[in-house]
This record gives structure tokens, sequence and C-alpha cells, in this order.
């Protein structure tokens, strides 16, 4: 599982012009889901996100969690993560989970966030998004089970 983490000032997600998922201060989370994914692999990667320290303290320094700083988690389902990019000038999607298993996990990760007592926007599994956010920093991060 590939969580493409960034740290935002504001993010909202479109579909078909209305506004289906919209946070303020927190992350948002580009979920990719691989074949090899697990409800464990969801868990994990939910759990780390949750407690990434990349919001700045006091002293300037990346201390703090979201839950830390009372913000919010958005999250899109991005299949395009999962592509394998070594060879060739077109993508290879042979690694990415079937839609049914993609969003079995990626509601299973959204709910692990929620028991961690955040507050979850997300985006529609599948549907053609538009997603706009303020990137604080910038400050991207790539994590992966």
């Amino acid at each position: 599982m590939i969580g493409l983490i960034q740290r935002v000032k504001s993010a909202q997600v479109d579909v078909g012009g209305e506004t289906i998922g919209k946070i303020g201060q927190g992350i948002l989370v580009l979920l990719g889901v691989e074949k090899a994914d697990t409800e464990q692999s969801a868990e994990q990667l939910a759990k780390r996100i949750a407690g990434y320290r990349i919001f700045t303290d006091s002293n300037d320094k990346m201390n703090l969690d979201v839950r830390d700083i009372n913000g919010e988690i958005l999250v899109v389902s991005q299949f395009t993560l999962a592509a394998d990019t070594r060879k060739g000038r077109r993508p290879s999607f042979s690694s990415a989970a079937t839609p049914a298993q993609a969003e079995a996990l990626y509601e299973h990760f959204c709910e692990i966030l929620r028991k961690e007592n955040l507050p979850v926007a997300t985006g529609k599994f599948a549907a053609d998004m538009q997603v706009s956010l303020v990137n604080d920093g910038p400050v991207t991060f790539n994590l992966s089970t």
C-alpha cells in the first residue's frame, strides 16, 4: 500500500463540479493499493500516517502529528501510484489491486483513521476527481508498507 502524503493548509476534492470532501489544515493522502496488500497493510499505514510528525512545533521542528494540531485528513484513492514505471514510456498497472480489493482496503484504511479519532473526508472511489490543495511547505512524503 502506498500513501503519498502532503501537509496542507487546505484541500478539497470535487466530482462533477460538486465538492464531496474538504479539509482545513492537515494531511492529503493519495492512496494506492497493490495486489499484495491486506487489511493489516491498511491498518499499518493508517496508524503510521496518524502519528507521522510532519507539523512544526514552536521551535520550527517537525515534531507534531496531525492530532497535535487538531488537523484533518482527506483521503483520495489513486491507483496510478501502483504503476510500474521502470521500463518503457507507458506505465504498467499489473501490480495494482483489482477494483473490488482496492475499494475494500481503501474503505478499511479510512475507517482505521476514524478509529484514531481523526476527522476524515474522502473522495469517491473510481470517480473522475479534481483535487485542489494548498501544500504547506511544500511538504510531501511517500510512505509504503
